[in-house]
């Protein structure tokens, strides 16, 4: 094929971990075409010739979890996460929009209907098919290349909606099915969430019934642990025991120890994966590089509150009230129960906009109440979660993670435009700033680990992980996703006080072959593709 981009003079690093070196990458329609040694290649009628001079080419960012499924609606163009250099979404963590059927009542969550799409609304609820939505995603046009899990909470509420217990055999059965088909669709397995119901209603037992209809189709389980704090190693002992019973590769989702009391268990943490891994379980885990989470406000609230989609009424029930604040307040996850760290930025209603970016004791102060009855109104008044940043990781335990073989970058984020992003209010910085973190503040100021093996936890071991074949690397036929950036300049802006702001020294990105940014500013194009389990 004749090359149609000739990328010259850059540091190759081919996504692999191997040392990098000076080469020339071509381009040849959808692929990588060769890569050699500086000025082999001839540049007489190549019709894109980029100097990359001081600049890294290197394989595009894969997000393992990735929470575009509703931007993506918005705006296809994933503008925040093009720009840290992700060229693939994987979604899917707590829910999905398909398959929609069965007990569940909405393919979308309520803290996403103030969004501008009620044809996407619509078109979800025909969406009976895991499938039926990534072929929506691809016929409308997105930037990046998608793919996802399956969602547990979708998967649950599919059989049984919100009720509390175990699976009945009707319901497993229910289940299998619904799982078998999303496999056979292509998902990469399923993804529990378990702090969040309906997820945090199943057992180990449900779990291990639908992995391992997952491992008969060459999936993998990915799940956010059912704790991060008090009991942070009975959750990790679950998910190893979910990895051997149903014979399948197991990630952990975003590895953190949170709350004060607990940041001195992330080395036994590190040391219990290392010997799970040496007694033949298949764990790894992925992180962000931040030491605040993002979820919702409900979160400081007990599961059992959620039950059969009673949650409002429950807070509206003085007696059930009472009951909430005493299971926040004595329960092993209390670590969120500190107002002083806890800031709620997702209001949708405008009287609520003036507590944007103010932690729960302010808002409480400001109202006049106690910060778990301000928290429990603001709540109901909302119905919705209320998107909120939890200051609750330290420092101290991202470098020794970051620098373990088995862990991945991941962003947990959507990805936003500042221009609609911002009049919506704030959002956590690692929407627009993860990788770029990684590459400026642990690679190059701080050296924390090396850019090779950066590279490669964002590219080739997120592609190894999932069974991608023919991306995460730079090689000759594999598909075209490709970034240059700057090393000396790459860093990320956006700050929690002000989060709407783009990551710098990323400078081209191609998908599929397709030039995707050029000089720092996004082309329109959507060449994005849906990517699939091979299983």
């Amino acid at each position: 094929m004749a090359i149609d981009v000739l990328i010259r003079g850059a540091r190759v690093v081919d996504g692999t971990g191997n040392p990098w070196f000076y080469g020339d990458v071509a381009l040849e329609g959808d692929r990588i075409g060769e890569i050699a040694p500086p000025g082999r290649l001839a540049t007489e009628g190549v019709p894109e010739v980029v100097d990359a001079t001081g600049r890294v080419v290197c394989p595009g960012f894969i997000d393992i979890q990735s929470h575009s499924i509703i931007p993506l609606m918005v705006d296809g163009r994933c503008l925040s996460k093009i720009t840290q250099g992700v060229t693939t979404e994987i979604m899917g963590e707590v829910w999905t929009p398909a398959p929609f059927g069965g007990r569940r009542d909405s393919p979308l969550p309520d803290d996403f209907r103030s969004y501008d799409i009620p044809a996407w609304y619509e078109l979800a609820r025909g969406w009976r098919r895991f499938d039926d939505w990534l072929s929506a995603m691809i016929s409308r046009g997105v930037s990046p290349n998608v793919g996802s899990f399956l969602g547990g909470g979708t998967l649950r509420s599919f059989a049984k909606g919100m009720d509390p217990g175990p699976a009945t055999p009707d319901e497993l059965a229910i289940m299998r099915r619904v799982t078998s088909e999303a496999m056979e669709d292509g998902a990469f397995g399923v993804s529990y969430a378990l702090i969040y119901p309906p997820e945090s209603f199943v057992q180990t037992d449900e779990i291990v019934e639908v992995g391992r209809i997952v491992a008969r189709h060459g999936g993998r389980y990915i799940s956010h642990i059912r704790d991060e704090g008090a009991r942070l190693f009975e959750a990790l002992d679950e998910i190893f025991e979910i990895g051997r019973r149903a014979s399948l590769p197991v990630e952990i989702y975003h590895l953190k120890a949170i709350g004060r009391a607990n940041w001195r268990k992330m080395p036994e943490a590190i040391e219990r994966i290392e010997r799970a891994r040496a007694a033949g379980i298949d764990v790894a885990a992925n992180m962000y590089p931040y030491t605040a989470s993002g979820t919702g406000l409900s979160a400081v609230l007990p599961g059992w509150a959620f039950e059969r989609g009673k949650l409002y009424d429950n807070l509206a029930d003085p007696a059930t009230r009472a009951r909430i604040r005493a299971d926040v307040l004595r329960e092993p996850r209390a670590e969120r129960a500190d107002p002083e760290i806890i800031m709620p930025i997702g209001f949708q209603r405008p009287e609520h906009q003036v507590y944007v970016g103010k932690r729960l004791s302010e808002i409480a102060a400001m109202r006049g109440q106690d910060w778990l009855d301000a928290a429990c109104d603001l709540i109901l008044a909302e119905r919705q979660r209320i998107s909120t940043i939890y200051f609750l990781i330290s420092e101290d335990n991202l470098a020794p993670q970051l620098r373990q073989p088995w862990i991945k970058i991941s962003t947990d984020a959507g990805g936003v435009d500042p221009a609609w992003a911002k009049p919506r209010g704030p959002v956590h910085p690692r929407a627009y700033g993860t990788y770029p973190r990684v590459l400026g503040k642990y690679v190059r100021e701080e050296g924390v680990l090396p850019l090779e093996d950066a590279i490669r936890k964002m590219s080739s071991a997120v592609a190894d992980r999932l069974g991608l074949r023919q991306r995460g690397q730079l090689r000759q036929g594999f598909f075209a996703d490709v970034v240059v950036f700057d090393p000396a300049t790459i860093a990320d802006r956006a700050t929690f006080e002000d989060p709407h702001q783009l990551s710098v020294g990323v400078r081209d990105v191609w998908i599929n072959g397709k030039r995707v940014l050029a000089d720092g500013q996004h082309t329109g194009a959507l060449p994005g593709r849906a990517v699939r389990n091979s299983g």
